[in-house]
């Protein structure tokens, strides 16, 4: 130092030089990784995360982040196999694994990606059912999770999943799907007050049954219902009448 100080035109280099240091000094986040070219020509590893070195103006720095993006795929228009018209739009979860590949392997990986994935939309979604796809969700999101990894690898990106976000279906096919509802529960309930009247009928077969085995039953059956009557508080009078009178009159 006291030799810049004896040598005074030194010290502007001097000055110079710690700027330029200075300026060539990065900081990464734990989450990014630096992607440096030299004269034009990529450097074997990336740099990062911590604090780094630039060879400026010689190194070419494109950061590249690590973290799980959530990539929104637009509204597509979807004929399905039955040729019912949608509109479904879906979200991908992708990241970065290889970043030198993700600058060099594609010009904006990103946008790469939802295009990969419109079409991958358009085309799976295509080969299936109405009915499959409302039923099948979770099979589809996983099989266009796979078609998308698998175009995106040389990329050095990853899909970590796919999920259909939003189906719209159009206005008569609603109300098409509730009629058809409407219908399975009118269905299901003529079944279970079939089945109803069914369990009546052998619990009464059975109630006669025994009662005929005993006719003072039947004669503690009439003071029940009168007791049940006269809980409600109303002006009803019964006459009980045995069954046998009513067959003695009908067979004169």
């Amino acid at each position: 130092m006291s030799f810049i100080l004896e040598h005074g035109w030194l010290l502007p280099l001097f000055v110079v030089a710690v700027l330029y240091v200075f300026s060539c000094l990065s900081v990464v986040r734990e989450y990014e990784r630096a992607v440096i070219f030299r004269l034009g020509k990529l450097l074997p590893e990336p740099k990062g995360p911590g604090l780094i070195f630039v060879f400026r103006p010689f190194d070419t720095v494109v950061v590249v982040s690590m973290r799980v993006s959530v990539i929104e795929v637009p509204s597509q228009d979807v004929i399905t196999r039955d040729n019912v018209s949608l509109k479904v739009s879906a979200v991908v979860y992708s990241k970065v694994v290889n970043p030198q590949q993700a600058v060099i392997g594609v010009e904006n990986y990103r946008v790469a990606t939802i295009q990969i994935a419109q079409t991958t939309l358009r085309s799976v979604l295509g080969e299936v059912t109405l009915d499959e796809l409302l039923a099948d969700r979770e099979k589809l999101s996983q099989r266009l999770r796979e078609i998308i990894d698998t175009a995106t690898e040389p990329w050095g990106v990853q899909v970590s999943g796919v999920e259909v976000k939003s189906v719209d279906l159009p206005e008569q096919i609603q109300r098409a799907m509730g009629r058809q509802a409407e219908a399975e529960r009118e269905k299901r309930a003529k079944i279970i007050a079939a089945e109803g009247e069914l369990l009546a009928s052998k619990e009464l077969l059975e109630a006669a049954n025994v009662i005929s085995q005993n006719p003072a039953a039947l004669q503690m059956r009439y003071l029940q219902t009168l007791t049940e009557i006269a809980v409600e508080k109303n002006s009803t009078i019964l006459f009980p009448l045995p069954i046998e009178m009513m067959r003695g009159l009908l067979g004169k």
